[in-house]
């Protein structure tokens, strides 16, 4: 495997008209997951990508998971479970493109997912390992699950790639940031966003973050920054890559997680940290023109004509 993760996927419900939830009467099925995303995104970009979860044994858990399969990802390490709902959420969506997101996620069949249950033999073929904050904030036991894949992986020498992706919906600032910094130690890419660096460090001050930052050995620093692009720490300072500007913005969930993906697509490829930055930026402004959690995910050849390195030819 290029790359694996372990996480919870769900049903999605998309709003079939913008504006408050409690006006919205018809809504789409769709699938998502913060780590799943970040899957789809890997496959579609041609890496060899597998996931451990568990879903409900029930019709969205056999949806999500034949949909998953119809990706190209390894699904061998992913369940069904008896007597578990398969977590839901529906979204809400304004005229600007920005979102809110309501979860239904206990009890969670990824309860069953205990330390013991995890597939060191599975971790160790992969390449990279990613991780997120979502996983840990369903359950407090998933807390030490994933703390066990990280020292397994770095036990082996697979790579581990670290999302915050903080929800607030799903725990506190304090408990989020007590939890999350026990995984620094063996994070090799740090993929976040500024406000994430600002809970987990509990300062607004850059050169603070920053210092905060060297304690930890982390091979390439990724600070995102939406529209504007993103940014690399090199030594003492964050050096900017330039983001891509879109004619329209439609929906923004899923764009991090594209990101995330192609990111980790250019350092599986071994490009340097400012490249794979750039084709990250580029799927990022992709994602966001497309509603959905994933269906804006692009293929490695969609990518390059959106980059003009490609020829696109339509007819």
């Amino acid at each position: 495997m290029d790359i694996i993760t372990i996480g919870d996927g769900m049903i999605t419900f998309d709003p079939s008209e913008k504006g408050p939830l409690r006006y919205v009467n018809e809504f789409k099925r769709k699938i998502g997951g913060a780590e799943l995303n970040v899957l789809i995104g890997c496959a579609r970009l041609g890496l060899k990508a597998g996931w451990i979860s568990r879903l409900g044994k029930d019709e969205f858990g056999r949806h999500i998971i034949n949909t998953v399969r119809g990706e190209g990802i390894d699904v061998s390490e992913v369940k069904l479970i008896d007597n578990y709902p398969t977590s839901l959420n529906f979204k809400e969506v304004h005229a600007s493109g920005d979102s809110k997101t309501f979860y239904y996620r206990h009890k969670s069949p990824t309860e069953t997912l205990t330390v013991e249950e995890l597939p060191t033999h599975y971790i160790k073929r992969a390449k990279i390992l990613h991780v997120t904050g979502v996983f840990p904030a369903i359950l407090k036991q998933n807390r030490q699950v994933i703390l066990e894949a990280v020292k397994i992986a770095k036990q082996n020498g697979v790579k581990v790639s670290f999302d915050p992706n903080i929800r607030l919906k799903l725990w506190s600032k304090e408990t989020a940031r007590e939890t999350l910094l026990t995984y620094l130690p063996y994070v090799d890419y740090l993929l976040t966003g500024r406000e994430e660096l600002e809970i987990l460090f509990d300062t607004t001050k850059e050169e603070e973050m920053i210092r905060a930052l060297h304690q930890y050995d982390m091979k390439h620093i990724v600070v995102k920054d939406g529209e504007a692009g993103a940014a690399y720490l090199d030594n003492d300072r964050l050096i900017h890559v330039p983001g891509y500007k879109v004619k329209k913005v439609v929906d923004t969930v899923g764009a991090g997680d594209g990101f995330d993906a192609a990111f980790l697509y250019g350092m599986i490829q071994h490009w340097s940290v400012e490249k794979s930055i750039q084709l990250a930026n580029a799927v990022g402004a992709m994602v966001v023109q497309v509603e959905g959690d994933n269906e804006g995910l692009p293929y490695l050849e969609d990518v390059e004509v959106f980059l003009g390195t490609r020829e696109n030819i339509e007819r």
